[in-house]
């Protein structure tokens, strides 16, 4: 008897442990996303199951109930991986904003990249950042420390300060950084800056070779891909013909430029917003590519239209006007004055705002968008401007929606693109694929440990999630003035390393955002180009005294330099 009343108090006893221990384990989660359907798109699990974060990491998927210190119901919602924009020029807290409004978590600026990408990291960490962030090290800020010095570049600088510098390097009435060919001694200054901000930790090499097509000689372009590779790392290229259709100046074949430095230099690359003339063939030789197991992927947004510096060259009126056919008043609009231009205001502003955003109109893109969304590896990447008012200059955070001035891209591609997807018929898998995981893989696989967490929704890995409704998700900003920025709807939660950011869609003052970075080095991998070199690696030898003819305008030293006339 004593022995039965014994074991009866041991079980009581531990039936009381197990009754305390249950809510312990239960408030061990951070935040459990409960009822939700959970879609990942690397493993291809598609079901609806209760989510545990803690510490900013996905610790338990399952169809148990689970509770946390904080409890989301999504029921009728899709938990996904947060969205990944690698084409991200909107590096300013309303911008930001409404980025996060669509769904993003992390937003990377890799087709213009930054200059002094070490105080760029810096300055981030320093202020906090509500999503998290990272950057290439640009060829084009880099040109334009070398060609043009009245910029007098040294602090950190990146898109959202283009407008300043493109006229600090016009005072001399030549922007050097797109137009003036570099020499062998101005190539390895250039390839220094490169190089340094590479050691800094920067993702890759940033060329937005259109803005450049004149000055940028293809063996600086060879050189500054071979920047990258010799890090491992990719580049990310806005390609020197892009828009043009006509030969001997195809878009296609700007593309082949890239590739086949990308290809030889068995280096990373990524075909910057691939939404325009010759994609079709681009998006082949990219499969192939892939076939081949090289790592090369592309972007696209959703839209008929697109926005760059009004100083784009093939806006010039010998391109646009005359070569293409295509009317300013037609095409061209401003944001910022509400209206399209013609050849005078196009003229005045070149003058006296070089580095104006204007909206570009394309007609022939409606055809071709909805096949975007049907193309694997063809990521989501919005090309987001900066949060500008009706000034131009930088909107505060708690800015009004309709406040923006920009093209509604920045406010609303991925609302877009669910919601065509959805009228479309496209797998929502698919969609979100395009939207999250393809971008983390392509730069995982790149060596970038940041993004090997992200990008699904897995046990184990990094908690930035966005939570729709499939059902209504949808894009709202338009091109007309105080539409620009209306946000997407449909996505009431979005999470940033484990802390809700987003809570009943609304966006929290919540700074949860990390950087994406390689690891500093400690030495760089900056070898000078030197022309006696190149024929002592690349020929069986010389008379010594024909060097003195290889610097010589009519000689060899062009073999690098390229002719200046």
């Amino acid at each position: 008897m004593k022995a039965i009343k014994c074991i009866t108090r041991g079980l009581g006893l531990l039936i009381c442990l197990i009754a305390f221990a249950i809510p312990a384990l239960a408030q061990d989660y951070d935040l459990v996303i409960n009822n939700g359907r959970v879609i990942d798109p690397e493993t291809m699990f598609d079901n609806v199951a209760n989510v545990g974060i803690k510490d900013g990491k996905i610790v338990a998927i399952t169809k148990a109930r689970i509770k946390g210190k904080q409890t989301i119901d999504a029921t009728g919602h899709v938990v996904a991986p947060g969205f990944i924009d690698t084409h991200y020029h909107a590096t300013d807290v309303f911008a930001t904003k409404m980025a996060l409004r669509d769904g993003v978590t992390t937003g990377m600026d890799l087709e213009a990249g930054s200059f002094n990408v070490k105080g760029w990291y810096d300055e981030k960490a320093k202020s906090g950042w509500q999503v998290n962030y990272g950057t290439t090290a640009s060829l084009l800020y880099s040109r334009m420390a070398v060609h043009d010095p009245e910029t007098e570049l040294s602090a950190p600088i990146d898109f959202k300060d283009i407008q300043v510098y493109a006229a600090k390097a016009l005072t001399d009435g030549v922007e050097g950084w797109a137009e003036t060919k570099s020499s062998v001694e101005d190539m390895n200054k250039v390839l220094q800056i490169l190089d340094e901000d590479l050691r800094q930790g920067a993702i890759g090499v940033a060329v937005p070779g259109a803005y450049m097509a004149k000055g940028m000689t293809s063996y600086e372009l060879f050189a500054a891909q071979r920047a990258g590779a010799n890090y491992g790392r990719l580049t990310s290229v806005h390609t020197r013909y892009h828009l043009l259709s006509e030969t001997p100046t195809e878009a296609p074949i700007a593309f082949d430029e890239v590739f086949t430095n990308a290809m030889l230099l068995d280096a990373p690359l990524l075909m910057a917003h691939n939404n325009d003339y010759g994609w079709w063939e681009i998006e082949e030789k990219l499969q192939l590519a892939r076939d081949k197991g090289l790592n090369m992927w592309s972007e696209y947004y959703p839209y008929a239209a697109g926005s760059t510096a009004i100083t784009a060259a093939f806006l010039a009126p010998s391109e646009w006007v005359e070569k293409k056919g295509y009317r300013y008043e037609d095409t061209i609009y401003d944001p910022i004055d509400d209206k399209y231009l013609t050849n005078e205001t196009y003229a005045a502003l070149m003058k006296n705002d070089p580095g104006r955003s204007v909206v570009v109109e394309f007609p022939y893109r409606k055809a071709w968008m909805n096949h975007w969304l049907a193309i694997p590896h063809m990521t989501i990447a919005s090309d987001a401007m900066a949060g500008v008012g009706e000034n131009g200059k930088l909107l505060p955070w708690d800015a009004d929606w309709s406040e923006y001035r920009g093209h509604p891209r920045t406010s609303g591609s991925r609302g877009a693109c669910f919601r065509m997807g959805r009228e479309q018929g496209v797998p929502l898998m698919f969609t979100i694929a395009q939207a999250s995981y393809w971008p983390a893989k392509h730069l995982g696989d790149s060596g970038l440990e940041s993004m090997k967490e992200r990008g699904r929704l897995q046990k184990g890995k990094v908690a930035d999630i966005t939570i729709f409704d499939p059902k209504t998700i949808t894009d709202n900003s338009g091109f007309k003035a105080g539409q620009h920025g209306i946000p997407t709807t449909g996505i009431p939660y979005v999470i940033v390393n484990g802390t809700i950011v987003v809570k009943d869609s609304k966006v929290l003052p919540v700074k949860a955002g990390q950087p994406i970075r390689f690891p500093v080095e400690a030495e760089g991998r900056f070898k000078p180009l030197k022309v006696e070199g190149w024929f002592d690696k690349h020929t069986i030898g010389l008379n010594p005294d024909l060097l003195e003819h290889l610097h010589d305008d009519t000689g060899m030293g062009v073999i690098l330099e390229g002719d200046k006339n």
